[in-house]
């Protein structure tokens, strides 16, 4: 298969790290399935269409942060100061332009503030109440506290409130995590998404590495798009976006060998758990993960949507 064929593919996740079978209903197991196949069908309609690849996971991203089942936008989860503080960034595989936030509150939907920062203004990255201050600039909608509430975050918050303690949301038994999803269009254009809540109690305004371009998310048409999920202080060490499209550019490995390479044999013996999804020119995908399970699911023209959560 060629890069100039017409295919497309879109694949998703809702975090790395799961609940336990024995914990899961079979009525949350149905909700969290369909929250994923929402967010494939947002985006599998634009690409099916000949949309871009850079529309169709910003869709797909939003129908995530539009649920409170993702630890991402309306499901964000409270920092030590009961407030939310969300993350995220978007990066489009024609010419690396690359947009993102942090630190920013109020944003209904943060991947399209990052979105605007990429083609709205002369920057890559901004963050906090300046980067609210450029999101009214643009018409970005804004939503009340009362919005970001929801009764299962808050009494997360309120088991850790008030002391140094904090919650990796993706090893949590009832949390969910980092949001994100990567495309390959039927021009063979390349893109990524990726948006968060960050983690339960976080304070001194602590980032992880979903807002950062190369370490949570990445998009070059000439190797891969990657969109990352876990913990983020180990995502950030070892540059894991990039690490993927280097070893497929300067070593030649496949996207699978090299997305196993990073996930597998770097992040998991220095104690990084989490995963990872990913494409290449080609339209093969990568769902990676070390921890016990990873919210995923992925389509193309050639294959129906499908959605998992465990290994089996």
């Amino acid at each position: 298969m060629s890069k100039g064929s017409s295919i497309w593919t879109l694949a998703i996740h809702g975090g790395a790290g799961t609940i336990p079978h024995e914990e899961m209903t079979g009525e949350k197991k149905d909700a969290y399935l369909n929250g994923l196949r929402a967010a494939l069908d947002a985006g599998r309609g634009i690409l099916a269409s000949g949309g871009t690849a850079l529309d169709a996971v910003c869709a797909a991203v939003v129908s995530m942060e539009d649920s409170p089942l993702f630890n991402a936008g309306k499901g964000s989860v409270y920092t030590f100061d009961g407030t939310h503080e969300m993350d995220a960034s978007v990066m489009n595989g024609i010419d690396r332009h690359a947009g993102a936030v942090a630190g920013i509150s109020g944003v209904k939907n943060p991947i399209l503030l990052s979105r605007a920062v990429m083609e709205k203004s002369d920057h890559v990255f901004l963050s906090g109440k300046g980067a609210e201050e450029f999101a009214r600039s643009q018409g970005i909608v804004f939503e009340s506290e009362e919005y970001f509430h929801d009764p299962v975050r808050f009494e997360q918050w309120r088991s850790v409130a008030g002391t140094n303690s904090y919650m990796l949301d993706h090893s949590q038994t009832k949390k969910f995590s980092t949001v994100g999803a990567v495309a390959r269009d039927k021009h063979g254009h390349l893109a990524s998404a990726t948006s968060t809540g960050g983690m339960t109690n976080k304070r001194f305004g602590r980032i992880g590495d979903t807002p950062v371009i190369a370490s949570g998310t990445w998009a070059d048409n000439n190797t891969c798009a990657v969109s990352c999920t876990g913990h983020g202080e180990y995502f950030l060490r070892w540059v894991v976006a990039y690490d993927v499209a280097c070893l497929m550019e300067y070593k030649g490995l496949s996207l699978e060998e090299a997305c196993k390479t990073v996930v597998q044999n770097k992040l998991r013996p220095n104690g990084g758990e989490g995963g990872l999804i990913a494409v290449d020119p080609l339209g093969n995908i990568a769902l990676e993960f070390n921890s016990d399970g990873m919210y995923r699911g992925s389509c193309s023209d050639r294959s129906e949507p499908s959605v998992l959560i465990w290994r089996d």
